[in-house]
């Protein structure tokens, strides 16, 4: 072999035995701020693969009420993660993560671009940086932590977990009753504070590196979008939709069960409202939800860009050509 065909041997070999560093672009925001729309933009400037990073659209039964990108976007542009567990299935960060990866890894290995699109910022965070290293909790706790939930407010779970972990519960709001009960459970069951287990967080699977973009639109905007957007589910569906979830007769601990909407939908349903209330509490709901959004992603989720307005298409250009100066980086 002459020497050029071995060094072109050596380089092709080299190249077979390490894997493309793992790249992605992302796009977050709270509800109604337009980053699915950007995220199809980019996915079809570039020839891309969009992932959900949204921990209820992963769900089949719940495509309307939680704004899935309909027939006509996902048959253009392929779309993974979405609509791909049942109600009665739980989808963790770390689950989550593990898919995601496993998406982003099958996308580059097509020649495409990984663009992630999503509200939870919880995923996204967790997929740059790890997860705490949690042992399972028992079955036995986690069916007290449900029954707690049901019968004790925030303030009283905040002062249970107090008293046996002040440390966490001095990092947590008492109307956060979701961390205050995993918390809770993660004490009762490991004998050590949530917060130790959040500083041996590590990777088991290497990051991919992210180009965040995130929408921030003022409040006022956000928050009539968000009225108009649950108006518009209200008209596609969306109360025969709940009706459908709660005929399978689920645990209503459940994360499907605890979207936005559903338990508005669920008191008309019932009769206990009427169709205008129902309506102003599923809006209002989405605002608060948007908000918690926007506070997570502010505070809490690097960006390569912050848009302070929903997503338009006049900015495609910089946003493209971001995305293009982040991979001659690479």
């Amino acid at each position: 072999m002459t020497g050029d065909k071995q060094r072109d041997s050596a380089a092709s070999d080299r190249r077979k035995a390490k894997p493309p560093a793992r790249y992605a672009v992302a796009f977050g925001g709270p509800t109604a701020s337009g980053k699915s729309a950007a995220a199809l933009a980019a996915a079809k400037e570039f020839g891309g693969v969009v992932i959900n990073a949204d921990s209820m659209q992963v769900y089949r039964e719940l495509a309307i009420l939680t704004a899935r990108p309909d027939a006509a976007s996902m048959a253009g542009v392929p779309h993974r993660l979405y609509g791909v567990l049942s109600a009665g299935d739980v989808c963790s960060a770390g689950r989550w993560r593990a898919m995601a990866l496993a998406e982003i890894d099958a996308a580059q290995a097509a020649g495409k671009l990984p663009i992630l699109a999503g509200g939870t910022g919880l995923y996204l965070e967790a997929l740059r940086n790890g997860l705490a290293p949690i042992p399972p909790i028992p079955g036995e706790i986690r069916a007290k932590a449900r029954t707690l939930m049901l019968e004790e407010d925030g303030p009283a779970l905040h002062e249970r977990l107090a008293r046996i972990d002040p440390a966490a519960a001095a990092a947590l709001r008492p109307s956060d009753r979701q961390r205050i009960i995993r918390a809770w459970q993660v004490m009762t069951a490991t004998g050590r504070s949530i917060l130790a287990w959040q500083r041996e967080a590590g990777q088991t699977e290497e990051a991919p590196e992210l180009t965040t973009f995130l929408f921030l639109p003022d409040r006022a905007t956000l928050y009539a979008a968000c009225d108009r957007r649950f108006e518009r589910m209200i008209e596609a569906g969306a109360v025969e939709e709940v009706q459908a979830l709660l005929a399978l007769g689920l645990d209503p601990g459940l994360p499907a069960m605890k979207a936005v909407g559903v338990r508005e939908i669920a008191a008309y349903l019932r009769g206990e409202i009427d169709r205008v209330e129902m309506i102003a509490r599923g809006q209002r709901a989405t605002r608060n939800y948007a908000k918690r959004q926007y506070t997570w992603f502010r505070r809490r989720v690097p960006a390569v860009q912050v848009f302070n307005e929903q997503y338009s298409e006049r900015l495609d250009r910089d946003i493209f050509t971001k995305i293009r100066e982040s991979r001659l980086t690479l």
